[in-house]
């Protein structure tokens, strides 16, 4: 045997989208999908053949003589790691060292499986982006140039399937909720007879920062209108999922976070907003992403350390602090500025006008001779340290949180950096938003919607992107204006409670102005609500702990 080549470092595999997948997940869809000992079977992004491997035990357990299998690999002492791996199994493995979009598809598998590479739009640009994008569009499906690489993969791959083939892949579980995968989602079902989801309630790849689904497509060339969705714990758990239930989507190509929440509840939130009680949250105003600096050390600064620089009025502009765990109450009132500024927060972003003053001349040479001007957000502007600025938004809202998103009034009036978003509301809404918007928002119908609207990341984080948080239903401009003397009877109290950490605290007393008091729900139904939000929350939060 000649001697093998280098293989790859942890970086370069994980620049690539390359995660090792648990072998109980890669024999589970392997099962699934290998159905007679004379499939052909093929792997898009083998890997070191950890499908591969069981695909050649499968053939065999089926009667198979000869196993053999077919994969693609991007990287060569991969590639031959693999071959190797399956000859040990006593197999033979076709693998071609390719970019699988380079690869012209050819209809004669039966079972194509795999875990597609998982590279964020942000890496997954230039040329192999473009092969991408066109080997899907030759598929007849368009996907947005910010999609990640896994989703023009499944259309590609599933081109590799003869009529009633399947497909068996491990996907983010952005599959459910982003809206660059909506045309994925619409493939499935047009392209698909049957359906199957499998959703984990624990992260089972622990080295990559994303929760993952099984997608088990079968009847490839036919179509479906429902699907199967399956939960179990973990990975270990797939040899005996439960029998899962039926789901008919409104809009295939919608998101599908419906899944996870219980039909009475996902009825009376509709209900809600058919019967103009609640509204999407575009309905106050627009969401905008805060301020990029291209570097938060540099631009930002304490009181006390623009004041050691000898930086004045004309060369700063105020700033809500990086972060958002000062936003977890219903305003960020002057007073509270002030007191982070004192504490040593950096509540002042360096934006000097023209003519520099002194000070500020002083402190670009100091930037320029640290390099900050060549970090790719200075090096685009002109001039590099000339941040640009959106007007001071009416509310903040926290985009990525543990709990759920909150709103908080901007009563300080000052700027947002990109750690938050911004709402800014419409005129004719403006004061009644400012004042009770954000105490308002915190109703179980509204976390529910979070849950729904958002998507999970690892350690079990709630993001909330500025287009899903349009989606985000609040209630409506009308049920606020007819409940204000309420909530603001409450306003207090709940203040206080959120002080003290207590979120279901302050949820309820609003639930019972907004809900109950206003005969909107039945106690049954309130409970449905708390229950499905309970369930989506904790869920997530179970997901951030690999094993815990």
């Amino acid at each position: 045997m000649t001697e093998a080549p280098v293989a790859d470092d942890t970086p370069l595999r994980k620049a690539r989208g390359a995660f090792f997948t648990p072998a109980p997940i890669a024999e589970f869809i392997t099962a699934w999908a290998i159905r007679s000992a004379a499939d052909r079977v093929l792997d898009p992004s083998c890997g070191d053949a950890a499908f591969l491997v069981p695909a050649i035990e499968r053939l065999r357990s089926l009667g198979a003589a000869r196993p053999s299998a077919e994969g693609v690999e991007i990287d060569g002492p991969t590639a031959y790691e693999a071959r190797n791996r399956v000859a040990a199994a006593g197999g033979t493995a076709g693998i071609r060292v390719s970019d699988f979009f380079d690869v012209e598809p050819v209809r004669e598998c039966e079972a194509v499986i795999g875990n597609p590479p998982y590279i964020r739009y942000q890496g997954f640009k230039g040329a192999m982006r473009a092969a991408a994008r066109l080997a899907a569009l030759r598929a007849g499906v368009s996907i947005s140039a910010l999609a990640s690489s896994w989703a023009p993969f499944v259309i590609h791959a599933s081109q590799f399937l003869v009529p009633g083939g399947r497909l068996g892949f491990v996907l983010p579980a952005e599959l459910l909720s982003v809206n660059y995968a909506a045309p994925v989602r619409r493939f499935l079902f047009e392209n698909f007879g049957s359906l199957e989801l499998v959703l984990f309630e624990r992260q089972v790849f622990a080295q990559a920062e994303a929760d993952v689904v099984l997608l088990l497509a079968e009847g490839f060339g036919s179509s479906t209108g429902t699907a199967t969705i399956r939960q179990v714990p973990g990975e270990r758990d797939l040899v005996s999922p439960d029998a899962g239930l039926r789901w008919r989507p409104a809009d295939p190509g919608g998101k599908w976070t419906t899944v996870l929440v219980p039909a009475a509840a996902a009825e009376v939130s509709a209900r809600l907003i058919d019967s103009g009680g609640f509204a999407r949250l575009d309905s106050w105003g627009s969401t905008r992403l805060g301020t990029v600096t291209g570097n938060n050390r540099y631009f930002t600064l304490s009181p006390a350390r623009a004041g050691e620089l000898g930086l004045g009025g004309r060369d700063l502009v105020p700033v809500s602090p990086a972060g958002s765990a000062h936003l977890r109450g219903l305003e960020l009132s002057g007073e509270r500025f002030l007191s982070l500024g004192a504490q040593g927060e950096s509540t002042w972003l360096f934006r000097p006008d023209e003519p520099l003053s002194r000070a500020a001349a002083a402190y670009v040479r100091t930037g320029h001779d640290a390099g900050v001007d060549q970090a790719y957000k200075c090096r685009v502007r002109t001039p590099w340290y000339r941040v640009p600025l959106l007007d001071a938004p009416d509310l903040f809202l926290t985009c990525m949180n543990a709990d759920t998103p909150r709103l908080a009034a901007n009563a300080a009036g000052v700027h947002h950096l990109n750690s938050v978003h911004g709402v800014y509301l419409d005129e004719r809404v403006r004061l009644l938003g400012r004042e009770l918007l954000p105490l308002a928002s915190l109703n179980s119908v509204t976390l529910l919607s979070a849950e729904m609207s958002g998507r999970s990341y690892g350690g079990g984080i709630l993001k909330l992107e500025p287009g899903e948080a349009a989606s985000w239903a609040m209630p409506s401009c009308g049920l606020v204006a007819d409940r204000a003397d309420a909530l603001r009877a409450i306003r207090s109290e709940v203040s206080h409670t959120l002080a003290k950490g207590e979120l279901l605290g302050a949820v309820h007393l609003v639930d019972g102005i907004l809900l109950s008091d206003s005969g909107m729900l039945t106690d049954a139904e309130l409970a449905t609500v708390r229950d499905a939000w309970s369930s989506m929350s904790a869920r997530r939060a179970r997901r951030g702990r690999r094993h815990g």
